[in-house]
Protein backbone atom coordinates (compact mmCIF):
# COMPACT_ATOMS: atom_id res chain seq x y z
CA UNK A 1 0.00 0.00 0.00
CA UNK A 2 1.35 3.36 -0.59
CA UNK A 3 1.62 5.68 2.34
CA UNK A 4 0.02 9.45 2.64
CA UNK A 5 3.57 10.83 1.50
CA UNK A 6 3.97 8.58 -1.66
CA UNK A 7 0.25 9.11 -2.90
CA UNK A 8 0.66 13.39 -2.02
CA UNK A 9 3.72 13.66 -3.98
CA UNK A 10 2.44 11.42 -7.02
CA UNK A 11 -0.62 13.69 -7.16
CA UNK A 12 1.83 16.45 -7.07
CA UNK A 13 3.75 15.16 -10.32
CA UNK A 14 0.22 15.57 -12.03
CA UNK A 15 -0.27 18.86 -11.02
CA UNK A 16 2.94 19.99 -12.77
CA UNK A 17 2.41 17.34 -16.06
CA UNK A 18 -0.75 18.69 -16.66
CA UNK A 19 0.23 22.63 -16.59
CA UNK A 20 2.76 21.90 -19.13
CA UNK A 21 0.10 20.20 -21.21
CA UNK A 22 -2.62 22.34 -20.27
CA UNK A 23 -0.57 25.20 -21.75
CA UNK A 24 0.86 23.67 -24.78
CA UNK A 25 -2.71 22.27 -25.60
CA UNK A 26 -4.73 25.65 -25.20
CA UNK A 27 -2.87 28.09 -26.13
CA UNK A 28 0.37 27.16 -28.89
CA UNK A 29 -2.50 27.77 -31.39
CA UNK A 30 -3.23 31.47 -30.23
CA UNK A 31 0.42 32.27 -29.60
CA UNK A 32 1.85 31.03 -33.24
CA UNK A 33 -1.31 32.02 -35.10
CA UNK A 34 -2.62 35.04 -33.33
CA UNK A 35 0.53 36.67 -32.00
CA UNK A 36 3.01 35.68 -34.08
CA UNK A 37 1.24 35.80 -37.56
CA UNK A 38 1.73 32.10 -38.26
CA UNK A 39 -1.30 30.96 -40.77
CA UNK A 40 -3.82 29.07 -39.35
CA UNK A 41 -2.86 26.33 -42.32
CA UNK A 42 -0.05 26.13 -41.42
CA UNK A 43 -0.31 25.25 -37.55
CA UNK A 44 -3.31 23.11 -38.47
CA UNK A 45 -0.57 20.88 -40.59
CA UNK A 46 2.00 21.53 -37.77
CA UNK A 47 -0.02 20.17 -35.12
CA UNK A 48 -1.66 17.41 -37.19
CA UNK A 49 1.90 15.84 -38.65
CA UNK A 50 3.32 15.61 -35.01
CA UNK A 51 0.38 13.68 -33.84
CA UNK A 52 1.61 11.41 -36.88
CA UNK A 53 5.24 11.14 -35.73
CA UNK A 54 3.67 10.26 -32.18
CA UNK A 55 1.74 7.15 -33.67
CA UNK A 56 5.24 5.61 -34.31
CA UNK A 57 7.13 7.06 -31.07
CA UNK A 58 4.83 7.23 -28.38
CA UNK A 59 4.28 3.08 -28.23
CA UNK A 60 7.93 2.20 -28.71
CA UNK A 61 8.36 4.60 -25.98
CA UNK A 62 6.51 2.50 -23.68
CA UNK A 63 8.24 -1.03 -24.95
CA UNK A 64 11.27 1.22 -23.71
CA UNK A 65 9.96 1.70 -20.49
CA UNK A 66 8.68 -1.94 -20.14
CA UNK A 67 12.85 -2.39 -20.98
CA UNK A 68 14.17 -0.29 -18.84
CA UNK A 69 16.13 -2.20 -15.55
CA UNK A 70 18.18 0.73 -13.36
CA UNK A 71 19.22 0.78 -10.14
CA UNK A 72 16.55 3.63 -9.55
CA UNK A 73 13.87 1.49 -11.16
CA UNK A 74 11.98 1.29 -13.91
CA UNK A 75 9.98 4.46 -14.02
CA UNK A 76 11.89 7.33 -11.92
CA UNK A 77 14.87 7.80 -14.91
CA UNK A 78 12.77 8.27 -17.28
CA UNK A 79 10.26 10.36 -15.51
CA UNK A 80 13.39 12.83 -14.28
CA UNK A 81 14.91 12.73 -18.07
CA UNK A 82 11.31 13.37 -19.52
CA UNK A 83 11.03 16.35 -17.17
CA UNK A 84 13.79 18.22 -17.82
CA UNK A 85 13.40 17.90 -21.46
CA UNK A 86 10.22 18.91 -21.70
CA UNK A 87 10.55 21.53 -19.63
CA UNK A 88 13.55 23.12 -21.96
CA UNK A 89 11.51 22.58 -25.21
CA UNK A 90 8.70 24.20 -23.62
CA UNK A 91 10.08 27.39 -23.00
CA UNK A 92 11.81 27.26 -26.00
CA UNK A 93 8.24 27.14 -28.12
CA UNK A 94 6.78 29.96 -26.08
CA UNK A 95 9.89 32.01 -26.38
CA UNK A 96 10.39 32.07 -30.13
CA UNK A 97 12.77 34.55 -31.33
CA UNK A 98 11.10 37.70 -32.62
CA UNK A 99 13.09 37.96 -35.37
CA UNK A 100 11.69 35.24 -37.07
CA UNK A 101 9.12 35.31 -39.98
CA UNK A 102 7.74 33.57 -43.03
CA UNK A 103 9.29 30.18 -43.36
CA UNK A 104 11.76 30.48 -40.36
CA UNK A 105 9.42 31.22 -38.18
CA UNK A 106 7.17 28.01 -39.55
CA UNK A 107 9.99 25.76 -39.14
CA UNK A 108 10.94 26.94 -35.65
CA UNK A 109 7.29 26.14 -34.57
CA UNK A 110 7.39 22.23 -36.27
CA UNK A 111 10.35 21.44 -35.05
CA UNK A 112 9.96 22.76 -31.37
CA UNK A 113 6.38 21.17 -31.21
CA UNK A 114 7.45 17.97 -32.44
CA UNK A 115 9.96 17.59 -29.79
CA UNK A 116 7.88 18.16 -26.96
CA UNK A 117 5.56 15.92 -28.08
CA UNK A 118 8.52 13.17 -27.87
CA UNK A 119 9.92 14.82 -24.76
CA UNK A 120 6.39 14.69 -23.05
CA UNK A 121 6.10 11.24 -23.96
CA UNK A 122 9.01 10.20 -22.17
CA UNK A 123 7.79 11.41 -18.79
CA UNK A 124 3.74 10.47 -19.24
CA UNK A 125 4.32 6.89 -20.03
CA UNK A 126 5.91 5.91 -16.88
CA UNK A 127 3.68 8.15 -14.65
CA UNK A 128 0.13 6.52 -15.46
CA UNK A 129 2.25 3.22 -16.16
CA UNK A 130 3.05 3.39 -12.22
CA UNK A 131 -1.25 2.76 -11.10
CA UNK A 132 -1.90 -0.33 -12.76
CA UNK A 133 1.81 -1.82 -11.09
CA UNK A 134 1.35 -0.30 -7.77
CA UNK A 135 -2.14 -1.23 -7.37
CA UNK A 136 -4.05 -4.60 -7.48
CA UNK A 137 -7.65 -3.34 -8.72
CA UNK A 138 -10.68 -2.24 -6.97
CA UNK A 139 -11.37 0.16 -4.64
CA UNK A 140 -7.85 0.81 -4.25
CA UNK A 141 -6.56 1.75 -8.38
CA UNK A 142 -9.47 3.57 -7.89
CA UNK A 143 -8.43 5.90 -5.10
CA UNK A 144 -5.11 6.10 -6.68
CA UNK A 145 -6.32 6.73 -9.92
CA UNK A 146 -9.26 9.71 -8.68
CA UNK A 147 -6.28 11.00 -6.74
CA UNK A 148 -4.12 11.45 -9.62
CA UNK A 149 -6.43 12.42 -12.31
CA UNK A 150 -7.71 15.00 -9.94
CA UNK A 151 -4.55 16.63 -9.20
CA UNK A 152 -4.23 16.49 -13.05
CA UNK A 153 -7.43 18.49 -13.12
CA UNK A 154 -5.84 21.00 -10.06
CA UNK A 155 -3.16 21.87 -12.61
CA UNK A 156 -4.97 22.43 -15.85
CA UNK A 157 -7.11 24.37 -14.30
CA UNK A 158 -4.01 26.75 -12.80
CA UNK A 159 -3.70 27.04 -16.39
CA UNK A 160 -6.83 27.41 -17.41
CA UNK A 161 -7.41 30.21 -14.74
CA UNK A 162 -3.84 31.58 -14.28
CA UNK A 163 -2.52 32.25 -18.07
CA UNK A 164 -5.06 35.22 -19.31
CA UNK A 165 -4.62 37.22 -15.67
CA UNK A 166 -0.44 36.91 -15.43
CA UNK A 167 1.03 36.86 -19.38
CA UNK A 168 -0.91 40.66 -19.44
CA UNK A 169 0.17 41.78 -15.68
CA UNK A 170 4.31 39.77 -16.65
CA UNK A 171 3.88 41.86 -20.10
CA UNK A 172 3.52 45.00 -18.75
CA UNK A 173 5.86 44.59 -16.11
CA UNK A 174 8.28 43.18 -17.69
CA UNK A 175 7.90 43.85 -21.68
CA UNK A 176 8.64 47.50 -22.33
CA UNK A 177 8.74 48.61 -25.60
CA UNK A 178 10.10 46.51 -28.88
CA UNK A 179 13.34 46.86 -30.22
CA UNK A 180 13.73 49.45 -32.73
CA UNK A 181 14.48 47.47 -35.66
CA UNK A 182 10.68 45.36 -34.70
CA UNK A 183 8.89 47.80 -33.39
CA UNK A 184 7.18 48.29 -36.54
CA UNK A 185 5.97 44.51 -36.10
CA UNK A 186 5.76 44.43 -32.86
CA UNK A 187 3.94 47.73 -31.75
CA UNK A 188 2.87 48.53 -27.86
CA UNK A 189 0.86 45.91 -26.24
CA UNK A 190 1.41 43.05 -28.98
CA UNK A 191 5.52 42.64 -27.92
CA UNK A 192 3.84 42.94 -24.20
CA UNK A 193 2.25 40.07 -24.89
CA UNK A 194 5.17 37.95 -26.80
CA UNK A 195 7.15 38.55 -23.34
CA UNK A 196 4.57 37.68 -21.15
CA UNK A 197 3.83 34.20 -22.41
CA UNK A 198 7.84 34.00 -22.32
CA UNK A 199 7.93 34.65 -18.59
CA UNK A 200 4.79 32.95 -18.13
CA UNK A 201 6.14 29.88 -19.26
CA UNK A 202 9.27 30.07 -17.65
CA UNK A 203 7.50 29.60 -14.36
CA UNK A 204 5.38 27.25 -15.31
CA UNK A 205 8.43 24.45 -16.73
CA UNK A 206 10.51 25.65 -13.28
CA UNK A 207 7.44 24.51 -10.91
CA UNK A 208 6.97 21.25 -13.35
CA UNK A 209 10.79 20.42 -12.52
CA UNK A 210 10.44 21.08 -8.68
CA UNK A 211 7.25 19.01 -8.92
CA UNK A 212 8.36 16.26 -10.49
CA UNK A 213 11.59 15.79 -8.32
CA UNK A 214 9.62 15.80 -5.21
CA UNK A 215 7.74 12.94 -6.43
CA UNK A 216 10.76 10.90 -7.50
CA UNK A 217 12.71 11.45 -4.23
CA UNK A 218 9.33 10.90 -2.15
CA UNK A 219 8.05 7.46 -4.26
CA UNK A 220 9.65 4.49 -3.83
CA UNK A 221 9.02 1.83 -6.55
CA UNK A 222 7.45 -1.59 -5.30
CA UNK A 223 5.73 -2.94 -8.07
CA UNK A 224 3.70 -5.65 -7.20
CA UNK A 225 3.53 -7.28 -10.72
CA UNK A 226 7.21 -8.48 -13.08
CA UNK A 227 6.55 -6.39 -15.91
CA UNK A 228 7.19 -8.65 -19.14
CA UNK A 229 8.21 -6.73 -22.36
CA UNK A 230 7.32 -7.37 -26.05
CA UNK A 231 8.93 -6.24 -29.17
CA UNK A 232 7.11 -2.99 -31.23
CA UNK A 233 5.49 -5.97 -33.47
CA UNK A 234 3.89 -8.33 -30.15
CA UNK A 235 2.97 -4.90 -28.55
CA UNK A 236 0.88 -3.76 -31.71
CA UNK A 237 -1.03 -7.64 -31.55
CA UNK A 238 -1.15 -7.26 -27.86
CA UNK A 239 -3.38 -3.94 -28.56
CA UNK A 240 -5.34 -5.23 -31.20
CA UNK A 241 -6.31 -8.28 -29.11
CA UNK A 242 -7.07 -6.35 -26.34
CA UNK A 243 -10.52 -5.15 -27.62
CA UNK A 244 -11.33 -3.22 -24.04
CA UNK A 245 -8.35 -1.44 -24.61
CA UNK A 246 -9.03 -0.50 -28.23
CA UNK A 247 -12.51 0.90 -26.99
CA UNK A 248 -11.54 2.96 -23.86
CA UNK A 249 -8.95 4.62 -26.53
CA UNK A 250 -11.03 5.37 -29.08
CA UNK A 251 -13.58 6.96 -26.04
CA UNK A 252 -10.54 8.71 -24.98
CA UNK A 253 -9.91 10.33 -28.46
CA UNK A 254 -13.31 11.20 -28.97
CA UNK A 255 -13.97 12.69 -25.35
CA UNK A 256 -10.77 15.12 -25.89
CA UNK A 257 -11.48 15.73 -29.27
CA UNK A 258 -15.22 17.72 -28.37
CA UNK A 259 -13.19 19.10 -25.20
CA UNK A 260 -9.87 21.06 -26.99
CA UNK A 261 -12.06 21.82 -30.24
CA UNK A 262 -13.48 24.24 -27.39
CA UNK A 263 -10.68 24.74 -25.30
CA UNK A 264 -8.94 26.34 -28.71
CA UNK A 265 -11.45 28.28 -29.89
CA UNK A 266 -13.53 29.30 -26.68
CA UNK A 267 -10.70 32.68 -26.28
CA UNK A 268 -11.46 33.45 -30.19
CA UNK A 269 -15.35 33.67 -29.43
CA UNK A 270 -14.85 36.34 -26.23
CA UNK A 271 -12.11 37.80 -28.43
CA UNK A 272 -14.13 38.09 -31.69
CA UNK A 273 -17.56 37.37 -31.25
CA UNK A 274 -19.03 38.31 -27.56
CA UNK A 275 -16.55 40.83 -27.86
CA UNK A 276 -16.10 44.18 -25.53
CA UNK A 277 -12.86 46.05 -24.74
CA UNK A 278 -12.79 43.95 -21.44
CA UNK A 279 -13.21 40.51 -23.30
CA UNK A 280 -9.50 39.24 -21.46
CA UNK A 281 -11.39 39.65 -17.92
CA UNK A 282 -14.47 37.37 -18.93
CA UNK A 283 -12.32 34.95 -20.82
CA UNK A 284 -10.48 34.94 -17.41
CA UNK A 285 -13.70 34.65 -15.07
CA UNK A 286 -14.91 32.03 -17.58
CA UNK A 287 -12.06 29.97 -17.33
CA UNK A 288 -12.11 30.73 -13.47
CA UNK A 289 -15.19 29.13 -13.01
CA UNK A 290 -14.83 26.25 -15.52
CA UNK A 291 -11.27 25.48 -14.24
CA UNK A 292 -12.82 25.44 -10.40
CA UNK A 293 -15.85 23.07 -11.56
CA UNK A 294 -13.23 21.00 -13.05
CA UNK A 295 -11.84 20.09 -9.85
CA UNK A 296 -14.77 20.18 -7.74
CA UNK A 297 -15.97 17.85 -10.19
CA UNK A 298 -12.92 15.22 -9.54
CA UNK A 299 -13.05 15.44 -5.99
CA UNK A 300 -16.90 15.54 -5.64
CA UNK A 301 -19.13 15.05 -8.35
CA UNK A 302 -17.51 11.92 -8.70
CA UNK A 303 -17.70 10.40 -5.14
CA UNK A 304 -20.94 11.89 -4.57
CA UNK A 305 -22.25 9.77 -8.11
CA UNK A 306 -20.30 6.79 -7.60
CA UNK A 307 -20.81 6.27 -3.24
CA UNK A 308 -23.63 8.17 -2.54
CA UNK A 309 -25.71 7.60 -5.20
CA UNK A 310 -24.65 4.05 -6.12
CA UNK A 311 -23.98 4.53 -9.21
CA UNK A 312 -21.51 2.25 -11.31
CA UNK A 313 -19.48 3.74 -13.49
CA UNK A 314 -20.25 2.65 -17.26
CA UNK A 315 -23.83 5.06 -15.62
CA UNK A 316 -21.50 7.45 -14.74
CA UNK A 317 -19.73 7.76 -18.03
CA UNK A 318 -23.21 8.37 -19.68
CA UNK A 319 -24.42 10.71 -17.08
CA UNK A 320 -20.91 12.82 -18.00
CA UNK A 321 -21.38 12.50 -21.54
CA UNK A 322 -25.21 13.65 -21.25
CA UNK A 323 -23.94 17.05 -18.93
CA UNK A 324 -21.42 18.11 -21.70
CA UNK A 325 -23.94 17.87 -24.63
CA UNK A 326 -26.29 19.98 -22.43
CA UNK A 327 -23.86 22.36 -22.21
CA UNK A 328 -23.11 23.02 -25.64
CA UNK A 329 -26.45 23.01 -26.38
CA UNK A 330 -27.21 25.85 -24.25
CA UNK A 331 -23.73 27.61 -25.47
CA UNK A 332 -25.16 28.22 -28.84
CA UNK A 333 -28.19 29.17 -27.81
CA UNK A 334 -26.86 31.75 -25.50
CA UNK A 335 -24.45 33.28 -28.12
CA UNK A 336 -27.41 32.71 -31.37
CA UNK A 337 -29.87 34.95 -29.60
CA UNK A 338 -27.48 37.41 -28.41
CA UNK A 339 -26.60 36.79 -24.94
CA UNK A 340 -24.00 39.75 -24.32
CA UNK A 341 -23.02 39.28 -20.41
CA UNK A 342 -20.62 36.50 -19.24
CA UNK A 343 -22.59 35.74 -16.26
CA UNK A 344 -25.05 33.18 -17.93
CA UNK A 345 -22.40 31.31 -20.45
CA UNK A 346 -20.77 30.10 -16.85
CA UNK A 347 -24.10 27.85 -17.02
CA UNK A 348 -22.95 25.52 -20.06
CA UNK A 349 -19.02 26.80 -19.05
CA UNK A 350 -19.86 24.82 -15.65
CA UNK A 351 -21.76 22.01 -17.09
CA UNK A 352 -18.94 20.75 -19.79
CA UNK A 353 -16.37 21.20 -17.13
CA UNK A 354 -17.99 19.43 -14.92
CA UNK A 355 -18.30 16.57 -17.73
CA UNK A 356 -14.35 17.25 -17.99
CA UNK A 357 -13.37 16.81 -14.46
CA UNK A 358 -15.62 13.77 -13.89
CA UNK A 359 -14.62 12.06 -17.26
CA UNK A 360 -10.58 12.90 -16.19
CA UNK A 361 -11.07 9.96 -13.62
CA UNK A 362 -13.36 7.58 -15.11
CA UNK A 363 -11.48 7.30 -18.29
CA UNK A 364 -8.21 6.25 -16.29
CA UNK A 365 -10.35 3.82 -14.30
CA UNK A 366 -11.31 1.81 -17.65
CA UNK A 367 -7.72 1.97 -18.79
CA UNK A 368 -6.22 0.91 -15.73
CA UNK A 369 -8.81 -1.81 -15.80
CA UNK A 370 -8.26 -2.76 -19.09
CA UNK A 371 -4.64 -4.29 -17.99
CA UNK A 372 -6.29 -6.97 -15.52
CA UNK A 373 -8.25 -7.94 -18.88
CA UNK A 374 -5.59 -8.55 -20.76
CA UNK A 375 -3.82 -10.08 -18.41
CA UNK A 376 -6.54 -12.56 -18.19
CA UNK A 377 -7.50 -13.32 -21.95
CA UNK A 378 -3.81 -12.61 -23.31
CA UNK A 379 -1.57 -13.84 -20.45
CA UNK A 380 0.43 -10.43 -20.19
CA UNK A 381 0.46 -7.40 -18.40
CA UNK A 382 1.51 -4.85 -20.85
CA UNK A 383 0.68 -1.38 -18.32
CA UNK A 384 3.80 0.34 -20.02
CA UNK A 385 1.96 -0.47 -23.68
CA UNK A 386 -1.15 0.32 -23.26
CA UNK A 387 -0.90 3.55 -21.41
CA UNK A 388 1.34 4.41 -23.87
CA UNK A 389 -1.72 4.57 -26.41
CA UNK A 390 -3.48 6.94 -23.09
CA UNK A 391 -0.37 9.50 -24.10
CA UNK A 392 -0.85 8.85 -27.83
CA UNK A 393 -4.69 8.97 -28.54
CA UNK A 394 -4.57 12.54 -26.22
CA UNK A 395 -1.96 14.08 -27.99
CA UNK A 396 -3.71 12.84 -31.23
CA UNK A 397 -7.09 14.36 -30.15
CA UNK A 398 -5.43 17.38 -29.23
CA UNK A 399 -3.72 17.24 -32.82
CA UNK A 400 -7.22 16.91 -34.29
CA UNK A 401 -8.84 19.18 -32.43
CA UNK A 402 -6.14 22.01 -33.30
CA UNK A 403 -6.41 21.05 -36.87
CA UNK A 404 -9.67 21.42 -37.12
CA UNK A 405 -9.78 24.89 -35.60
CA UNK A 406 -7.09 25.96 -37.32
CA UNK A 407 -9.23 25.21 -40.84
CA UNK A 408 -12.02 27.21 -39.23
CA UNK A 409 -10.16 30.04 -38.11
CA UNK A 410 -8.94 30.32 -41.48
CA UNK A 411 -11.89 29.75 -43.38
CA UNK A 412 -13.52 32.35 -41.08
CA UNK A 413 -10.78 34.99 -41.24
CA UNK A 414 -10.64 35.45 -37.18
CA UNK A 415 -7.04 37.19 -36.45
CA UNK A 416 -5.94 40.07 -34.99
CA UNK A 417 -4.68 43.19 -36.65
CA UNK A 418 -0.86 43.97 -36.23
CA UNK A 419 -0.13 45.95 -32.84
CA UNK A 420 -3.65 45.02 -31.42
CA UNK A 421 -2.76 42.35 -28.43
CA UNK A 422 -4.58 41.43 -25.13
CA UNK A 423 -3.58 44.47 -23.23
CA UNK A 424 -5.23 47.04 -25.71
CA UNK A 425 -8.29 48.99 -25.34
CA UNK A 426 -10.10 47.60 -28.12
CA UNK A 427 -13.67 45.66 -29.06
CA UNK A 428 -12.22 43.14 -31.80
CA UNK A 429 -15.90 41.82 -32.32
CA UNK A 430 -16.57 45.12 -34.77
CA UNK A 431 -16.35 44.48 -38.11
CA UNK A 432 -16.38 40.59 -37.79
CA UNK A 433 -19.05 39.53 -40.18
CA UNK A 434 -21.93 37.76 -38.62
CA UNK A 435 -21.47 34.96 -40.84
CA UNK A 436 -18.23 34.63 -39.37
CA UNK A 437 -19.20 34.45 -35.84
CA UNK A 438 -21.81 31.83 -36.17
CA UNK A 439 -19.49 29.77 -38.28
CA UNK A 440 -16.92 29.60 -34.84
CA UNK A 441 -20.21 28.94 -32.66
CA UNK A 442 -21.15 26.36 -34.84
CA UNK A 443 -17.58 25.02 -35.17
CA UNK A 444 -17.32 24.88 -31.14
CA UNK A 445 -20.48 23.29 -30.27
CA UNK A 446 -22.10 21.47 -32.90
CA UNK A 447 -18.90 19.59 -34.07
CA UNK A 448 -18.37 18.61 -29.94
CA UNK A 449 -21.85 17.36 -29.80
CA UNK A 450 -21.50 15.15 -33.26
CA UNK A 451 -18.68 13.81 -31.82
CA UNK A 452 -19.69 13.10 -28.65
CA UNK A 453 -22.97 11.21 -29.71
CA UNK A 454 -20.89 8.94 -31.98
CA UNK A 455 -18.21 8.09 -29.13
CA UNK A 456 -20.86 7.14 -26.58
CA UNK A 457 -22.69 5.03 -29.52
CA UNK A 458 -19.25 3.16 -30.08
CA UNK A 459 -19.11 2.80 -26.47
CA UNK A 460 -22.40 1.22 -25.24
CA UNK A 461 -21.43 -1.58 -28.15
CA UNK A 462 -18.38 -2.09 -27.39
CA UNK A 463 -17.57 -1.87 -23.65
CA UNK A 464 -18.05 -4.31 -20.72
CA UNK A 465 -16.08 -4.11 -18.30
CA UNK A 466 -18.72 -3.03 -15.92
CA UNK A 467 -17.94 -3.73 -12.01
CA UNK A 468 -19.23 -7.48 -11.86
CA UNK A 469 -17.17 -8.11 -14.68
CA UNK A 470 -14.32 -6.51 -12.92
CA UNK A 471 -14.45 -7.71 -9.95
CA UNK A 472 -14.70 -11.22 -11.19
CA UNK A 473 -11.55 -10.86 -13.81
CA UNK A 474 -9.53 -9.69 -10.25
CA UNK A 475 -10.73 -12.91 -8.75
CA UNK A 476 -9.96 -15.08 -10.99
CA UNK A 477 -6.37 -13.11 -11.63
CA UNK A 478 -5.90 -13.88 -7.57
CA UNK A 479 -6.20 -17.51 -7.67
CA UNK A 480 -4.15 -17.84 -11.31
CA UNK A 481 -1.32 -16.40 -9.34
CA UNK A 482 -1.85 -17.92 -6.26
CA UNK A 483 -1.52 -21.52 -8.30
CA UNK A 484 0.95 -20.43 -10.16
CA UNK A 485 3.22 -19.62 -6.77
Amino acid sequence: MLTGKEKASYGLGAVGKDMVYMLSASYILYYFQDILGVSAAAMGVILLVARVFDAFNDPIMGVVVAKTKTRWGKFRPWLLIGTLTNAIILYLMFAAPPALDGAGLVAYAAVTYIMWGVTYTMMDIPYWSMIPAFTNGGKEREGLTTLARSCAGVGSAIISIATMIVVPLLGRTLGGAAPHELASRYPGSQWQELTGFKFFTLGVSVLFIVFTLIMCLSIKEKSSVDMKTASVKDMFKALVQNDQAMTVVVTIVVINVALYITSNLVIYFFKYDLGGTTWNDSYALFNMVGGGTQILAMMLLYPFLRNLLKLNNIKIFYVSISMSVIGYVALLVMATVGVSSVVPFLIPGVLVMASAGVNNVIITVFLANTVDYGDLKNGRRDESVIFSMQTFVVKLASGISAFIASIALSVLNLKQNAGEGITSNIDFSLGVAAGSKMGLRIVMTLVPIIVLICGALVFKAKFILNDAKVAEISEELKARHKKEA
